[in-house]
């Protein structure tokens, strides 16, 4: 191993699909890590693996059927099972081949190290058969978890199943990893009472012992999570009602809830009417620059981010030749607890939403457009359809200009994500918006794995890839240093770092204000780990000095 500290990283439930290509963006990287997850259901496909094993319907048992770059026949996850993927450099075994045995072998201890210090006994191997196995000894051999890696070029890849206390019908559904002569066990069922929290503690610090000498630095989401609970706060603007004239109290038990449940203590934060600090007032500069803009804007039945968010560095950006256009309508179908966009239902994709943005850089004379939009979980592909027209239409119209996308995670759809990449803009940016701890309590509706995901899946493409932070919400210097190193482990090589500006007194609190010299802090940290461009103070927004940024990581690359 790199001697380095291992990279733990706890991230609830993931969809299958999100986790591979998160496993394959850090895969790619050289810096260890440990993702410990479970699965919504899902079948997954070895190279092995005969469909003559699978015993149903996935369908109709709610599943998700997966083909998976390993070896071996056919297996489930799920919830009440710990997922593991090391993403390891392995030691050198001979002309720089890696021991795949050894590697496989050591996930196989971990493994009888945390089930035994549970208390369970007659725990280990079974010959001939991969995983951990209980009662080998007194003869009933029972699988309690299954183990299996691919290692490419020293670099390790999949990893471990513990069944701490799965719905055990779904062994029933397969033929699990093609073994029919022995069952599948649990550590519920062989009496072992013990939480997912705990077992997740125990793998995670001895893991650290076998694979990096003890050291590990830590992130995780919230514990709680509460799937059902992702539909949109209101019907109305936002997550709470259009005035900004509210009382101190208007944020929902709904939201109060999710935030305590991440650790964040509402009634610590800075009170709705607050007088901000110096460093974040600005002057609003309405030049004949800006106003024509404005009417260009207007005129063409156009919304910009920078309007619709009463961006403080607007007429800085449109001096420069830069703008930024939300398309796709102006109603988001999530309700991100620190968003002022419209929740109501959206109405239908205009199909000439492409030309009349294409027409306003143009017009604008813009030098750097940057294109995003709402949420559209509505509509079969999230709108990435529309961000490759609008793409297209633009260089078209305005070929000097350069073309920034800011994309929502389109659920993870492979589909939709790649026809944006394929339309090549100079810069793929996805925002993360927050640390791990805090994304279900500000984003109820994302993931902190699927936008990593995302965002290796564009660096992978060869794009140059961008994500930005929003803080004050409730992180830590300590949390914000490990989602930057996150964002560097999967491709990312512009970031941006700005202070949360709360909207109304319905949207999530701000718990702190960060100060210039923290935030450049913030910014030293991400030059050492390799960004090539670091943009970080209380004003910055996404698209701020978007062109510089963006000539910056051409450069670099």
């Amino acid at each position: 191993m790199s001697g380095r500290p291992l990279q733990v990283r706890w991230l609830g439930q993931v969809r299958y699909r999100d986790a591979l290509a998160l496993q394959n963006a850090l895969f790619a990287s050289d810096v260890d890590y440990l993702l410990l997850l479970e699965h919504s259901p899902v079948f997954t496909l070895g190279s092995r693996a005969s469909l003559e094993h699978l015993l149903c319907d996935p369908v109709v048992v709610g599943a998700d059927v997966e083909r998976a770059d390993r070896g071996g026949d056919i297996t489930w996850h799920g919830p009440g099972q710990l997922v593991g993927y090391p993403i390891l450099t392995l030691p050198d075994y001979r002309a720089g081949l890696a021991d795949i045995t050894a590697h496989v072998r050591s996930m196989e201890q971990l493994v009888i190290d945390v089930v035994t210090s549970f208390g369970l006994t007659d725990v280990g191997r079974l010959a001939d058969y991969p995983g951990v196995w209980v009662g080998v000894g007194e003869g009933r051999p029972r699988k309690i978890a299954a183990v299996g890696s691919r290692v490419v070029r020293r670099r390790s890849k999949h990893g471990f199943a513990l069944n701490v206390s799965p719905d055990m019908e779904w062994f029933t559904r397969l033929v699990p990893c093609g073994i029919s002569e022995y069952p599948v066990t649990s550590l519920a069922g062989e009496g072992v009472d013990v939480s997912m929290r705990e077992v997740t503690e125990a793998v995670a610090l001895r893991a650290a012992q076998l694979w990096s000498g003890g050291s590990a630095e830590r992130a995780e989401v919230a514990w709680r999570v509460r799937p059902t609970d992702m539909a949109a706060f209101t019907r109305d603007r936002g997550i709470g009602s259009t005035s900004r004239d509210l009382d101190e109290d208007a944020v929902s038990v709904r939201v109060r809830g999710r935030l305590e449940e991440a650790g964040v203590d509402h009634n610590q934060a800075v009170r709705w009417r607050e007088r901000k600090p110096e460093w974040m007032r600005t002057r609003l500069r309405l030049d004949g620059d800006v106003a024509q803009v404005r009417s260009t804007v207007k005129e063409l039945r156009l919304v910009t981010v920078c309007e619709e968010a009463g961006c403080p560095n607007l007429s800085e950006c449109w001096s420069d030749g830069t703008a930024t256009f939300m398309i796709n309508g102006d109603r988001c179908t999530r309700a991100c607890g620190f968003c002022l966009v419209d929740t109501r239902k959206p109405e239908p994709l205009d199909p000439s939403e492409p030309q009349r943005v294409a027409e306003a850089v143009a017009r604008m004379d813009l030098r750097h457009a940057v294109v995003t939009c709402v949420a559209r979980d509505d509509v079969p592909d999230g709108g990435a359809a529309a961000f490759a027209a609008t793409i297209g239409a633009i260089r078209a119209a305005r070929p000097e200009c350069a073309v920034e996308v800011l994309v929502s995670d389109f659920q993870g759809d492979p589909a939709a994500i790649d026809s944006v990449i394929a339309a090549r803009p100079d810069v793929f940016n996805h925002n993360v918006e927050t640390v791990a701890r805090l994304q279900r309590a500000v984003r109820p509706s994302a993931s902190y794995a699927r936008s990593l995901a995302v965002l290796g899946r564009a660096s992978a493409a060869g794009l140059v890839v961008k994500s930005g932070l929003v803080l004050g919400m409730g992180e830590t210097d300590d949390e914000v240093v490990l989602a930057l190193r996150d964002l560097r482990s999967v491709g990312v090589s512009i970031v941006t770092l700005g202070q949360y500006l709360r909207p109304t007194a319905a949207h999530v609190p701000v718990q702190r204000w960060w100060t210039p010299a923290e935030f450049e802090c913030f910014a030293d940290v991400g030059r050492e780990l390799g960004f090539a461009h670091v943009e970080s103070s209380p004003l910055t927004r996404s698209s701020y000095h978007a062109r510089s940024a963006a000539g910056a990581a051409a450069v670099a690359t």
